[in-house]
């Protein structure tokens, strides 16, 4: 499955993406094609990831902005790889010791996300955010500051 974690501080640039990377990334994430179903995009998703983009990225004056309707159109197709608050909650249990939690330099909201990426399939993560970049890499996850093809695709 090829899954991506995109966080928010990214996928606010898809309402108006200048960068030809992120019009790429866009265009991988928007294509499906029913009889290579193992080659289209996967959204990863957790309820804490879709309220952040509801509270961060506010629809336009001319409707929602890209993620939004990436999103629906994804979750329409049956393109997503949620991870329920189950399945995070056990995942923090399990792995997030006191003796973790000092070490962790990313802050309380992305420390929510990092079980979201931690158990996709890929465990591959988009995001601007160093310390949460840090974080990932720590659990073994591939993180990108941008969109780049070779790695995501």
């Amino acid at each position: 499955m090829k899954d991506i974690f995109i966080d928010t501080n990214i996928a606010k640039n898809f309402t108006n993406p200048l960068d030809k990377e992120y019009k790429a990334l866009i265009a991988w994430l928007m294509c499906y094609d029913e009889s290579k179903k193992e080659d289209n995009a996967v959204l990863v998703l957790s309820q804490k990831l879709l309220a952040e983009y509801g509270r961060s990225i506010q629809p336009t004056t001319y409707g929602n902005t890209h993620i939004h309707l990436i999103f629906a159109k994804m979750k329409q197709e049956g393109r997503t790889n949620e991870i329920n608050n189950a399945q995070i909650k056990q995942f923090k249990k399990e792995n997030f010791t006191p003796k973790l939690l000092k070490k962790l330099t990313s802050n309380k909201e992305d420390r929510e996300h990092i079980p979201t990426v931690i158990l996709s399939y890929r465990k591959l993560a988009l995001t601007i955010d160093d310390n949460f970049k840090k974080d990932l890499a720590s659990f073994g996850a591939t993180v990108l500051k941008k969109p780049e093809k070779e790695h995501y695709k």
